[in-house]
């Protein structure tokens, strides 16, 4: 029997759940699945958010703390990925460990799997926009990194960067031992959809901490808006592949997953490999 649709936000389709249709979700019978549908619909209509007037930053980020999160994503010439990688290493620890700089450098990695010969680098300024301003200009008189960001700038294909804030509702990404892989989970919602996201990831994201692979949820400020970013810690692939089975199996997680997908336009997973000076391995 052909699967019946429905249609959600923005004109997406979605399969009726049904046996067999898709792993890992629940047969259910009509009369809940009914029950469902009218909940869906009336989800149209209602918006579970906050009713107050105010930007989605100050009702989404973390209030205890003031920091800016810098996203770089770097697309390096195939010849220059390991002479790249060894100026990275050569320099970005001293801006990290430099007293002189209100800045951590959170993580640093090459794509595996997603975009090749790519490096990813995320830092967070303690202070927010100030201490962004104060780190650029005092790396602009420091004439080692100068001489680095020429040497990488005839390395690299394309650059990109985003700043970014963190999830209220998230791990905050401190140093880890390895060694693991990483998932740069990457979500582009649709404009207008960000509070509800907040939403319903305040509540899911309980289902995705009994491992530790929760390192950081970001959502972007500046560059490329209305997107999302959420970063994952693990063993190897297999674990990753049994952590996110897993949770198919806790109550609760599978109505997140369908009230969720209809905010996203577009979306992208990237396993990346930290380089040996990273604090996140």
């Amino acid at each position: 029997m052909a699967a019946r649709v429905l249609l959600a936000r923005g004109g997406l389709l979605r399969p009726a759940a049904q046996s067999g249709f898709l792993p890992g979700l629940r047969t259910v019978t009509s009369s809940s699945h009914r029950a469902r549908e009218d909940s869906w619909l009336k989800s149209l209509f209602v918006r579970k958010v906050d009713p107050r007037k105010d930007a989605h930053s100050n009702l989404l980020a973390k209030k205890e703390t003031s920091s800016l999160y810098k996203l770089q994503f770097h697309n390096v010439k195939p010849e220059c990925l390991d002479a790249y990688n060894k100026i990275c290493q050569e320099v970005l620890p001293k801006i990290h460990e430099g007293k002189q700089y209100p800045c951590t450098l959170v993580g640093t990695w090459n794509t595996w799997y997603g975009e090749q010969d790519q490096a990813v680098h995320l830092w967070r300024y303690e202070g927010g926009y100030p201490a962004l301003t104060e780190v650029m200009n005092k790396l602009k008189e420091n004439q080692e990194f100068v001489n680095f960001r020429k040497a990488k700038s005839d390395m690299l294909l394309s650059r990109k960067n985003q700043l970014l804030l963190e999830f209220s509702f998230w791990n905050e990404p401190v140093p880890r031992p390895g060694p693991n892989i990483y998932e740069l989970r990457s979500y582009q919602l649709r404009p207008g959809t960000m509070i509800e996201w907040g939403n319903y990831w305040a509540r899911a994201i309980r289902f995705r901490q009994d491992s530790n692979e929760a390192v950081g949820g970001f959502f972007s400020q500046i560059g490329q808006l209305y997107m999302v970013h959420h970063l994952w810690a693990y063993k190897d692939l297999q674990t990753r592949e049994d952590i996110r089975n897993a949770a198919w199996h806790k109550h609760g997680w599978e109505e997140l997953v369908y009230y969720t997908v209809p905010l996203i336009q577009e979306m992208e997973s990237r396993i990346m490999i930290p380089l040996k000076t990273s604090p996140l391995q």
